[in-house]
């Protein structure tokens, strides 16, 4: 008898809905990387993306603890000479509180193309309306 090893064909991917009200930011995302790279699925093997599909609701009202939400930077690069372009914690989460979480998450999955197929199924959302309800996503409570 020989060990099993899933293929693409075997994975059923579940779809589940995560409220990121008043939850700390790193917490929420460990959760949501988990499930997205599969880790909780006991088929799991790390060279094949047996993740879940991961919405995530209310994405403005996630928290940071202690005085992050004051000093917590958010940097990137244009491209260009002296592009550097910096963006404090609270002007992004009132600007675009979605690429706070993504950021967050997606930091936390593996940089390989494999680490990009597991972030495609994630969904984020400002408003705890999403528009995946024919999917039926499960309600995962952040422990």
């Amino acid at each position: 008898m020989g060990t099993f090893v899933p293929s693409g064909k075997d994975i059923d991917r579940k779809w589940f809905v995560l409220d990121a009200n008043g939850e700390t930011l790193g917490r929420l995302a460990t959760k949501a990387a988990s499930v997205l790279s599969g880790k909780l699925n006991p088929q799991y093997v790390p060279y094949i993306d047996m993740g879940d599909h991961v919405i995530v609701i209310n994405a403005e009202k996630v928290r940071l603890t202690g005085l992050k939400s004051q000093s917590k930077l958010y940097r990137r690069y244009t491209g260009f000479p002296g592009g550097l372009r910096e963006e404090s914690f609270t002007r992004l989460l009132s600007r675009k509180p979605e690429k706070i979480l993504e950021e967050a998450i997606k930091g936390m999955l593996p940089k390989t193309k494999l680490g990009r197929a597991m972030g495609s199924k994630l969904k984020v959302y400002r408003g705890d309306k999403h528009p995946h309800a024919a999917q039926q996503p499960v309600e995962m409570k952040i422990a």
